[in-house]
């Protein structure tokens, strides 16, 4: 049973993510963001028994039987939930039952949202000067009970922070609760909404107002109310919300394999990416490849133009027996950092690259080391130039070029388009060429990117999108997924 923190990916615990990394199947809650579901193996059994607040007790007591039916199939499973499953996350009822049933569970805790909410709010539930106590309530009850078992009375009186978690729906009658049992109608309260995701929002008043003031912001579950004096040094402390991508929703269009790293930098500075890849990649001339590899001693050069060619050169290698001391005949050249840091992770660490990260940039460099009777071998996309190619071979190079992969649309991509449109975008960005022709075809066309602005990787990419009709906004020369989220940085900063 697993806490996986309040949304935000990178508080899930260690332990958490390598019980999460090694499971069969999971069993998830309806609130976990899917980029903690994205660390599951792909052949992972993924199971969403997310219920809300009107769920009824026989939604639980299937949760329960699912469980029970899954850890006797002598698997791996993961019951997924979010936040702490101790804390007001019925993950002592769910443990009881598997007590009861005979199968053995471990309990790994989660950072809770009572915390972690506040404190991406700016508001921290203890201060030594303002507050040395902090009570958690549920504001979302056994609705079976016949009377309530929270002394709001005493609760009112501690003279601490007041947490509540889940108590939208009762926000009002909460507010009078905690007023009739003697706490200042002036007391601070903030209500934040999503704490710790992107997409975070935060509402301050009075314990007297700030049910009409969630009502006249139409903020909905699920959500978090701090009632205390801490409230108010959210105006010194605020960090989270300031962050310079805070809120921008920004279309991520990588293959999905690809896209994590991207989407993980643009959240770290409080953007909401949304993951649309336009393209998949799938290997093709694998037996061409075989033969070439297990000759590979006869090629002067390898060449890499993407991490793509890369794995498949590898996953390639590697299945036929040998490893890396088998290329230590050649030298590599590289389009640029991404492909050389792929190439690196397979202990390969000198290479040629050009400091424009273009195949005409590749390809001087290239010729400049003299390609008269140099054999090379180019594996790469299916859909690259023939210009780089033809270039070494009239400066005299042997070049043996075979296409490794190609490109589709994934399916899950067609499905999820219209979901991830309908919030709308404020930047679309794409890596390569591919990127670009992938979406367009994906979407059926520019329409719904007319208002959106373009972030562009390389001169090549740019020219893909001025094709379909789009107008790149952003340029970014370097091949690297830390300088695009820089560019996307200073383009909102101007």
């Amino acid at each position: 049973m697993v806490g996986c923190g309040p949304g935000d990916p990178e508080l899930l615990t260690l332990k958490g993510l390598r019980l999460i990394q090694n499971a069969d199947i999971i069993i998830y809650d309806r609130l976990i963001n899917n980029r903690v579901l994205a660390f599951a193996q792909p052949n992972t059994e993924l199971i969403d028994v997310g219920k809300n607040s009107k769920s009824t007790g026989s939604c639980q007591d299937k949760i329960n039987k699912l469980l029970i039916q899954k850890a006797k199939l002598g698997k791996k499973v993961i019951r997924l939930k979010g936040g702490d499953p101790f804390l007001f996350g019925r993950g002592g009822e769910e443990a009881l039952f598997l007590k009861k049933e005979g199968v053995p569970f471990q309990i790994i805790p989660g950072v809770t949202s009572a915390i972690a909410a506040p404190a991406y709010a700016g508001i921290p539930v203890t201060h030594r000067n303002v507050s040395s106590s902090v009570t958690f309530v549920s504001g979302n009850e056994d609705p079976s009970k016949q009377r309530s078992a929270i002394n709001w009375s005493a609760i009112s009186n501690t003279g601490g922070t007041v947490v509540v978690l889940m108590g939208r729906g009762k926000l009002q009658s909460i507010s009078t609760e905690l007023i009739n049992g003697g706490l200042k109608p002036t007391t601070p309260a903030a209500l934040i909404r999503w704490g710790s995701e992107p997409h975070q929002k935060t509402i301050t008043g009075n314990i007297q107002n700030i049910a009409e003031k969630a009502d006249e912001t139409s903020i909905t579950p699920p959500v978090v109310l701090v009632v205390g004096k801490v409230v108010n040094l959210r105006e010194e402390l605020n960090w989270f919300e300031q962050l310079p991508l805070f809120g921008k929703r920004i279309l991520v269009t990588r293959t999905r394999d690809q896209a994590s790293k991207l989407s993980a930098l643009l959240a770290k500075e409080g953007a909401i990416p949304l993951e649309l890849p336009s393209i998949a990649i799938k290997p093709i001339n694998i037996k061409m490849l075989q033969k070439q590899i297990k000759h590979v001693d006869k090629y002067s050069w390898i060449v890499f133009t993407s991490s793509n060619a890369v794995k498949i050169f590898f996953d390639t290698l590697y299945s036929l027996g040998l490893d890396s001391q088998h290329l230590n005949k050649s030298k590599f050249a590289t389009i640029g950092p991404a492909t050389t840091s792929s190439l690196n992770k397979h202990h390969i660490l000198e290479t040629l690259k050009p400091t424009t990260f273009n195949t005409r940039e590749l390809g001087n460099l290239l010729v400049n080391e003299g390609m008269s009777n140099q054999t090379i071998l180019l594996p790469r996309s299916e859909s690259g130039h023939d210009e780089f190619v033809n270039r070494l071979r009239n400066s005299g190079g042997i070049v043996e070029d075979i296409k490794v992969y190609k490109t589709y649309i994934p399916e899950r991509s067609k499905k999820t388009a219209s979901d991830i449109l309908k919030g709308g975008i404020d930047i679309a960005t794409f890596t390569s060429s591919s990127t670009v022709y992938g979406l367009v075809s994906l979407l059926g066309g520019i329409n719904e990117l007319k208002n959106v602005t373009i972030a562009c990787i390389g001169p090549v990419t740019e020219e893909a999108a001025r094709q379909v009709g789009l107008k790149p906004d952003i340029s970014v020369s370097e091949s690297t997924v830390e300088s695009m989220v820089k560019a996307v940085k200073e383009h909102f900063a101007r």
